[in-house]
């Protein structure tokens, strides 16, 4: 994070119930930024080339588990029609809260990142990207280390199979991210949308989620994991 990110006090998150917004948003809060709600964004369409898709029905839930204010809105999830009204969104929400940056999970996307900057300078507030080109294998193991509950909930990309879908995210599970990627060149945390994950638990939740029902589609090579029924315990 430049230090010109560090001075934001109040920032709204880009939430979508993965690991890499989450991730970010700990970070964030660990450099002392006060997160002071999350945003989630559902597209109609599942090919959305900025917001994650499965399960994003959830992140009500993830935000009770973290005691936030909670905002979700749908968009078309065109390719840039949907960053247009990602910034009415935003502009929306700045005269309804008090906010002063956006906090995003980008770590190698110029595609994002660039999206999400330029409707942040557009709106003046400070585009916040703790993870941006940090090492992948390094956000794993932290996620890991930190505590993280991780499953994985979509697998789109040549490498994975159906036994990827429900796996929980640990060790073992890296180094075969990393095989993966070495043969077929996949990003580790998944930022090209090879795999999609779902987190229940980490070092902000006050309570944790349990996953109750699943129900598991594949469809020749690719497949995801929707979770019918969860709870918070």
């Amino acid at each position: 994070m430049s230090r010109r990110e560090g001075f934001s006090t109040k920032a709204l998150a880009l939430f979508s119930g993965g690991k890499d917004s989450t991730l970010a948003i700990c970070e964030a809060v660990q450099s002392g930024i006060e997160v002071v709600g999350l945003l989630s964004i559902i597209p109609e369409t599942e090919d959305s080339w900025m917001f994650h898709v499965p399960n994003v029905e959830w992140t009500h839930l993830q935000a009770k588990a973290m005691e936030l204010p909670f905002h979700r809105f749908q968009v078309k999830g065109r390719k840039e029609e949907e960053v247009k009204e990602l910034e009415e969104i935003l502009k929306k929400l700045k005269k309804e809260m008090e906010f002063d940056g956006v906090v995003s999970g980008a770590i190698d996307s110029v595609y994002q990142k660039s999206r999400i900057d330029a409707v942040c300078e557009r709106l003046r507030l400070k585009s916040i990207s703790p993870l941006w080109r940090r090492d992948a294998k390094e956000l794993l193991k932290k996620v890991i280390s930190e505590g993280f509950e991780v499953y994985i909930v979509g697998v789109f990309a040549e490498g994975f199979d159906e036994s990827w879908l429900g796996r929980r995210l640990d060790e073992k599970l890296v180094e075969k991210l990393v095989k993966l990627g070495e043969k077929y060149g996949i990003h580790l945390c998944g930022e090209g949308g090879e795999y999609e994950t779902f987190v229940c638990d980490c070092p902000l939740f006050k309570r944790k989620i349990v996953i109750m029902e699943v129900e598991k589609l594949w469809r020749r090579s690719w497949g995801v994991l929707r979770v019918k029924k969860a709870a918070l315990i």
